[in-house]
């Protein structure tokens, strides 16, 4: 029976590897999964299959469905990567390069509308503190992604908390 069980994990794994394969993924299922590009669909991939953003803690000194504000929804959920969240603990006053902040947005009945996310990767966009900006859908289709304009124009107010809004990193 574990030798059938062990077979079957091992066939899942296979499988998924095949699947994110075909996709053009190019991070690995393992303990030392490697960040994914700057590219929508492989953060989208990253943080809802290899890295699930629901299993991180989140942004310190917030809850689940605070209140929110435009342009991101009536209502927030705002989770961090662990690597986020060490900085921000050690109030470093700057997020390391793999953080992520992933924030839900939900409209005021609490669906939820969207997900954006900021995601540091060295060298993407220097004169934007090197963030991926990315926006998708509920279904998450991206809805924008990369450098975009509207995020990097409102966060330029937070430039000295490293483009953050949500809290103190010092």
């Amino acid at each position: 029976m574990l030798m059938e069980e062990t077979h079957e994990k091992n066939l899942i794994v296979m499988a998924l590897v095949v699947a994110f394969s075909g996709a053009g993924l190019s991070y690995a299922l393992a303990n030392d999964t490697p960040m994914p590009p700057a590219e929508g669909k492989e953060v989208y991939a990253y943080l809802t299959d290899v890295s699930p953003y629901q299993d991180w803690p989140l942004f310190p000194g917030t809850k689940k469905l605070q209140e929110g504000k435009h342009p991101h929804g009536a209502l927030l959920t705002t989770y961090v990567s662990p690597s986020a969240l060490s900085a921000i603990q050690e109030r470093q006053g700057q997020l390391p390069v793999g953080a992520f902040i992933v924030k839900e947005n939900y409209m005021p009945d609490q669906t939820l509308g969207a997900i954006t996310i900021m995601y540091r990767v060295k060298g993407y966009n220097p004169a934007a503190g090197d963030w991926f900006w990315a926006k998708y859908s509920a279904d998450g289709d991206i809805a924008a992604s990369g450098k975009v304009d509207g995020c990097i124009n409102c966060h330029t107010a937070a430039i000295q908390n490293d483009w953050v809004f949500t809290g103190p990193l010092e």
